[in-house]
């Protein structure tokens, strides 16, 4: 029975890429695309192109009434920016930031020098910025727009080496930055951040900033300090922010957040014990912290849009590409296993 997989290994009539899976496949080309400059070049010739206007996607709204990120063909792109006078070769400029299923590499390019409703009325779109359009984006759009803006905003923040002060200059596919004095290189950075949502076993801890939207209540989040760990992170935040000792952590996922400057958050559950639930709130670091119960925050589940200046006070969650939110729903499916078990 392992024969085929003999005549597999051992034939070299087919290259190495056709015994690789789609995922692995699309992960090489990417690569190549980061070390081969002429390669990148090419790639770029039939590239979906993603716009910003100074970090603010174009979206374009759709039949059914949703919203997508425009993703245009780079020749239109080109047409476009010789329509609207562009003086500079900004379509290589463009930003790499990965490809599709079918090998198509896909690219980002913000465009702020452009007057904005030109090319606005010249994609039939509009540049929503990143946080509301977090709340129109579906599936593995909101990431990928967001990786997009993350390295947008790195390129147009690190024009000059830390260490000399001499300009510094892209590959191009953007993947990387080097000193033209000293050739120290530079790479897209992220910052750790620990994001926990805590429970006394039957309710659940949400907090809110005031740059928050109106009604809205999130898992708590702090940035690691140098020399933490995820833990002492995590035990240090929230002895900050709410007064709380937790005694049991465990982890749960991770995404990338853009906010404010690209940050890794690692998502936690911890739990405290219910006589020991008592709010001792930093309003320094937070403008309110409560405990939600399980009908609480199955309402709040159910808001789609935020609550305007006139509407009754309503809770509102972090949309369902945030990290808070799949950490909520997590939680919320383990009280309702436990109250099936009982």
């Amino acid at each position: 029975m392992f024969r085929p997989l003999k005549i597999l290994l051992s034939s070299t009539k087919y290259p190495l890429t056709r015994c690789c899976s789609g995922f692995v496949s699309r992960m090489r080309y990417v690569n190549r695309l980061k070390e081969d400059d002429e390669a990148c070049v090419a790639a770029l010739q039939n590239a979906h192109i993603f716009l910003f206007h100074r970090l603010s996607p174009l979206l374009q709204r759709t039949k059914q009434g949703t919203f997508r990120p425009a993703a245009l063909m780079s020749s239109d792109v080109q047409l476009i920016l010789e329509r609207l006078g562009s003086d500079r070769p900004l379509l290589k400029e463009s930003v790499l930031i990965g490809c599709s299923e079918q090998n198509q590499a896909q690219f980002c390019l913000d465009v702020g020098d452009l007057d904005q409703a030109a090319v606005e009325e010249v994609c039939e779109g509009n540049f929503i910025d990143l946080r509301k359009a977090f709340f129109l984006l579906t599936g593995s759009e909101a990431p990928l727009v967001a990786k997009a803006q993350a390295l947008l905003r790195w390129h147009q923040t690190s024009g000059f080496c830390s260490a000399t002060g001499q300009p510094t200059h892209r590959n191009q596919a953007g993947s990387q930055r080097v000193c033209s004095s000293s050739g120290i290189i530079y790479y897209p950075k992220m910052s750790p951040v620990v994001i926990v949502l805590v429970s006394d076993g039957k309710r659940c801890l949400l907090g809110r900033q005031s740059s928050f939207p109106r009604g809205m209540y999130s898992a708590l989040a702090g940035f690691c300090d140098m020399g933490e760990t995820l833990e002492e992170t995590l035990s240090r935040e929230l002895a900050e922010e709410v007064g709380l000792e937790v005694h049991s952590i465990s982890y749960s996922s991770s995404q990338h957040w853009p906010f404010p400057h690209s940050s890794l958050m690692l998502g936690c559950h911890a739990s405290v014990s219910p006589a020991h639930t008592q709010l001792y709130v930093n309003h320094t670091e937070l403008e309110d912290a409560r405990w939600f119960s399980v009908e609480e925050i199955s309402s709040a589940l159910q808001v789609k849009t935020p609550p305007r200046r006139g509407d009754p006070p309503v809770l509102w969650l972090p949309p369902k590409h945030a990290i808070a939110n799949r950490l909520i729903m997590e939680w919320m499916y383990r009280q309702r296993r436990g109250e099936e078990g009982q």
